[in-house]
């Protein structure tokens, strides 16, 4: 006899449950990708971080194999060819933070956040929808851009390049892959979070630029800035110089960075989205 009561446990009755956010979320994230695509200013700038770490990965092998003949033995020996590989990423990343800024900041900028908002109400939902939009061609163009750096820069090295395969250099191309997917969804939180694209570049670009091409360099300050975003990574794609030279040594390993450049990235994506949440647009 029935009792009119639903069983919970038949799969025919949970799976529209779970299509209750599942496919708001693909609806949204496909719009999102269009919104993406569509804003010509946005996707160009990924152009530049691909062209800018790969051309400055290129030149900076070849400026190395063309001094290292006229280096004394032990320069040579001690000379890393990963770092030459992925030196082009302190530059390249700019333009993975500026396309991560305007993913976010180009709504408030234009009012459209409003109308974004009017067509999801749910904010949870749609700011979900914009990470994961703005993660998918971010995570293409990084891994693209780390393998085309590697590619280029180790036949220009020459004599001088490292063979493929080896467990440092699998790490180094994934870490590079890794960052610059990582440092623009970093780079959307803080746009969320101060609901400007000005202000997120006033901060983060020269944040940027001075860690890691000014006070990174300065022992006497690297026990703070080696935990910049950008510089957490710099273990695992051998831009922080040799771990046995105490004058360089960071205060974690390859992986731990990554991780620290996750923990910024969730910080900076969780405070966009309480201040979405708290805030009207």
């Amino acid at each position: 006899m029935s009792t009119g009561t639903v069983d919970r446990a038949d799969p025919a009755l949970a799976e529209p449950a779970r299509w209750r956010l599942v496919g708001p979320l693909r609806a949204v994230v496909a719009a999102e990708l269009t919104k993406i695509v569509t804003l010509r200013s946005t996707v160009w700038t990924l152009v530049p971080a691909f062209v800018v770490t790969v051309g400055i990965s290129a030149l900076v092998a070849l400026s190395f194999r063309t001094s290292l003949p006229r280096q004394p033995a032990d320069r040579q020996a001690a000379f890393d060819p990963l770092f030459a590989t992925f030196y082009g990423v302190t530059l390249g990343q700019l333009a993975v933070v500026v396309f991560g800024v305007l993913v976010v900041g180009a709504e408030y900028r234009s009012g459209t956040i409003r109308a974004s908002l009017l067509a999801v109400p749910r904010r949870g939902l749609w700011y979900a929808g914009k990470v994961l939009a703005a993660a998918l061609p971010l995570a293409v163009v990084g891994l693209v851009t780390a393998l085309a750096s590697f590619a280029v820069a180790q036949p220009v090295l020459g004599p001088y390049a490292v063979p493929p395969g080896t467990d440092e250099v699998s790490a180094a191309v994934v870490g590079a892959w890794l960052h610059l997917t990582l440092l623009g969804l970093f780079a959307l939180g803080v746009a969320a979070l101060l609901r400007s694209s000005v202000w997120a570049l006033a901060v983060l670009l020269p944040v940027l630029l001075l860690g890691s091409q000014g006070l990174g360099n300065i022992p006497g300050l690297r026990t703070v800035t080696q935990y910049l975003p950008d510089q957490t990574t710099w273990v695992i794609m051998h831009l922080a110089g040799p771990q046995d030279d105490p004058r360089w040594l960071r205060d974690y390993g390859p992986w731990t960075g990554v991780g620290l450049l996750a923990l910024w990235t969730a910080a900076a994506l969780l405070g966009g989205y309480l201040t979405l949440r708290r805030r009207d647009a």
